[in-house]
């Protein structure tokens, strides 16, 4: 096995019933998630609450991981959770966020996520 070294590592957990309340607000949507992710939300239907709380969570993962959190411009919205054709979930980083991530010479972010009954839970690694 190639060693990679891990520069950053995060881990949110979020209430789903929570994330379920703001989304009834069209601001938090907006403010929070990208076009993509709204468009991937809305074809979930019923289980939209479980999946964006799992993406909130992957967002604080990664700004944890990145070393920032919600600050020095980084922000919610800069950090996309994409999903390949099998699931597998990815990060996009624009803006601020992937600005934080050249100048730690990271070259990946892996990212896992999971949802529970009213829980969902995201953990980020920074490779480089």
């Amino acid at each position: 096995m190639r060693d990679v070294g891990v520069l950053g590592v995060g881990v949110d957990l979020c209430g789903i019933a929570r994330i379920a309340r703001a989304m009834e607000r069209a601001h938090f949507m907006e403010r929070v998630y990208t076009g993509e992710e709204r468009a991937y939300l809305a074809l979930k239907g019923k289980g939209a609450a479980q999946s964006a709380a799992a993406m909130f969570a992957a967002k604080e993962a990664v700004a944890k991981a990145l070393g920032t959190g919600f600050s020095g411009g980084v922000s919610p919205g800069q950090i996309g959770v994409c999903h390949a054709p099998g699931g597998m979930p990815h990060v996009m980083l624009t803006g601020a966020a992937l600005e934080r991530l050249q100048a730690l010479g990271g070259r990946q972010v892996r990212l896992s996520l999971s949802h529970e009954q009213d829980m969902a839970v995201a953990f980020a690694v920074i490779t480089g």
